[in-house]
């Protein structure tokens, strides 16, 4: 396996897949050339190691592939990481889908219904996304970026425990340095998680999606939208923040050019 992911790393990515990203992935004119080079290069891997499958009518064509693969190995830049070791299948609606829900309303009692979704990330191997939230949030990320939303999550998962908002910190760092890194991190996000829920309980506006509020895990992933859709915002209102989500995808995009406008 390790022989042709090397292949594939180096291999020429077809063109029709670089248009392809280019027309639906506003982030990669704006990637350093190596990063370019190097996420056409996991993309390769990607899209070779993973399965998807079209729900509710839908045909999977090579730009929801191509599009779905650069917009998840963006996290996985300069990371020494191995690509998403447990997802296996990434299901593909045509726009937002309904999930039966339950929740309880007190006494024992639990209300059951139905909550439109425009993706969701599981443990047991598999992420599921709206394609029409795909394609907006890959041309416009600001208002939140469904992909990196939910492999954000499949990060947060390679613990082998459930999503926490502490993903695995510093491979390949000593045991020293990884205990140190995961004091800070730990403070940081708890910290900035604690304001997020007061400024939403307190009816208040803030930079981050209020859906962060909801637990740690939403927060990073909501975070992670942020940090790669709004980076010099992020760094403005956010810096300790920032500086943490800098260091742990070894990215800083608030460095990158600005986006060209379309003709």
């Amino acid at each position: 396996m390790w022989k042709d992911r090397k292949k594939l790393l180096s291999a020429p990515f077809p063109p029709d897949w670089q248009r392809l990203v280019r027309a639906g992935c506003s982030f990669y004119e704006r990637l350093p050339e190596p990063d370019r080079r190097e996420l056409e290069g996991r993309s390769h891997v990607f899209l070779a190691e993973k399965k998807f499958e079209g729900c509710d009518g839908l045909r999977i064509t090579d730009e929801i592939r191509v599009c779905i693969a650069a917009q998840a190995c963006l996290l996985l830049l300069h990371r020494r990481t191995d690509g998403y070791p447990g997802l296996r299948t990434i299901l593909v609606y045509p726009s937002s889908y309904y999930v039966r829900t339950t929740r309880p309303v007190g006494a024992g009692v639990l209300e059951e219904g139905w909550q439109a979704r425009a993706g969701e990330s599981w443990q047991a191997g598999a992420v599921v996304l709206a394609w029409d939230e795909v394609r907006r949030g890959g041309l416009d990320p600001e208002p939140g970026n469904v992909v990196l939303h939910e492999f954000a999550h499949q990060l947060d998962c390679e613990d082998g425990g459930a999503a926490d908002g502490i993903p695995v910190l510093g491979n390949g760092e000593s045991f020293r340095l990884r205990q140190g890194r995961h004091a800070v991190w730990v403070g940081v996000m708890r910290s900035e998680y604690e304001q997020l829920r007061a400024r939403v309980q307190n009816g208040e506006t803030s930079f981050l999606r209020a859906y962060g509020a909801t637990n740690p895990a939403e927060f990073f992933a909501v975070a992670t939208e942020s940090f790669f859709g709004q980076p010099l915002e992020m760094q403005r209102r956010h810096p300790a923040l920032y500086e943490e989500l800098k260091w742990f995808y070894r990215q800083d995009p608030a460095q990158w050019p600005p986006a060209m406008p379309s003709s």
